[in-house]
């Protein structure tokens, strides 16, 4: 060390013999002594150096309570090296770090509002990863520039960045997702074996319906024709074509770059010659008596699809309808009977929400009764087979999905 350099600083630690060191380790890992961010070193002479937190540890007994004939005495560690849990940090961790760096290249100090303002969770799509709007909106960001983007891509492992808004209102759910770094927004993700590409700034993509699509997947479909209402990019169009066998798909979609996603999707999973993409407003497709059975997969609800689905139903031997609605499960009740139900069931845990989601698949299949007479002019018999939760949509929203048996009355 030359003149005028600073000390290196060291940290605590017990020196015994290499053949005691276990039992020490085993005992200062007992009584929280262990400094378990730093490694055991392995000095000359046959000795081991031991890191503790307590500096203050009194070490006058402890060869005899764990060693006897050992020896025990206090050492600094000059270099000391990180534990292998230490040194493993995970994504976010690396990108605080990196980021720290960063601005002290620029003397900018590192603080509580930087902090905070930093992603905690992100979409990963290969080498793109998405953000949510609210985090890197500090002033600060902006002087950076572009080597802001690259470190934080460098950081994660990534090629490409994007932030994401709030979804548009335009009736196609189109997401509101800005590309900060690279040139193309095509993603792919492979999903229960199934391959889907979509332009992320143009398509949404929900992972939180992978149980559904899963589902779906075990559906024995080989002899059926079935109509997804609403197909987007394929979500539960190529689940029923590549792993539930259906003879043949109609998917019906109205967002082009969906369509077109959709179509390159059917491609890549070697199943376009099963599927016919009927594009655009699916009230006005000119299918009937087709379907063994209908998807419904539009949220926050597919009840625009009801007409639609009853006339696209066998009428001869009706079929299967799946049915996706977003549920209030604190909806105000209203009849007296409602409220009984209500209160007896608040005592049961989840009794109050599976009461909800049944009151909401009995209106939906009145519904459905109700078209099924008018677009077939004879009577039909429908029973609820199964009613679960797709996942969370918001506080006490869930995303629900009913399957429907409705057959024609002969």
């Amino acid at each position: 060390m030359e003149s005028g350099d600073p000390p290196v600083p060291g940290i605590p630690a017990l020196l015994t013999e290499l053949v005691f060191s276990q039992k020490y380790r085993e005992y200062l890992e007992k009584t929280g002594v262990l400094d378990g961010r730093y490694s055991v070193q392995k000095l000359g002479d046959g000795m081991v150096a031991l890191p503790i937190l307590e500096e203050k540890c009194d070490v006058s007994l402890l060869s005899e309570k764990i060693a006897p004939g050992s020896s025990c005495r206090k050492t600094l560690i000059t270099n000391p090296v990180l534990s292998k849990k230490c040194r493993v940090q995970s994504p976010a961790q690396k990108l605080r770090m990196d980021l720290c760096n960063l601005l002290e290249t620029y003397e900018i100090n590192w603080t509580q509002n930087l902090e905070c303002d930093l992603p905690r969770s992100w979409q990963r799509h290969g080498d793109l990863v998405i953000f949510s709007e609210d985090c890197f909106c500090n002033p600060i960001w902006k002087k950076l520039g572009d080597e802001l983007w690259s470190i934080v891509a460098s950081s994660l492992g990534v090629k490409r960045l994007a932030k994401q808004g709030c979804v548009f209102n335009d009736g196609m759910r189109s997401p509101n997702v800005t590309l900060i770094l690279g040139e193309n927004s095509w993603v792919e993700h492979v999903d229960n074996a199934i391959r889907y590409t979509f332009d992320v700034t143009k398509c949404m993509f929900s992972a939180g319906n992978i149980v559904e699509k899963q589902r779906v997947a075990t559906f024995k479909c080989s002899k059926e024709i079935v109509v997804d209402l609403y197909a987007g990019i394929g979500y539960f169009t190529l689940p029923f074509l590549v792993h539930a066998g259906a003879a043949f798909v109609h998917a019906c979609e109205w967002n082009p770059h969906a369509v077109a996603a959709l179509q390159r999707n059917l491609e890549l999973n070697k199943v376009s010659h099963k599927c016919q993409i009927h594009e655009g407003d699916n009230r006005q497709l000119l299918l009937h008596d087709v379907a063994d059975r209908v998807n419904l997969g539009l949220i926050p609800t597919s009840e625009s699809g009801y007409h639609i689905a009853c006339k696209v139903l066998k009428k001869n031997t009706g079929g299967i309808l799946h049915i996706h609605h977003n549920v209030d499960c604190f909806q105000t009740v209203s009849s007296k009977h409602d409220q009984d139900d209500k209160k007896s069931a608040a005592h049961v845990p989840g009794n109050l929400q599976s009461l909800i989601w049944r009151k909401w698949a009995e209106s939906a299949e009145a519904k459905i009764q109700t078209f099924l007479q008018e677009v077939h002019g004879t009577p039909w018999r429908t029973s609820i087979l199964h009613i679960a939760k797709v996942k969370s949509y918001a506080p006490h929203v869930d995303h629900v999905v009913l399957d429907l048996d409705c057959r024609p009355l002969l």
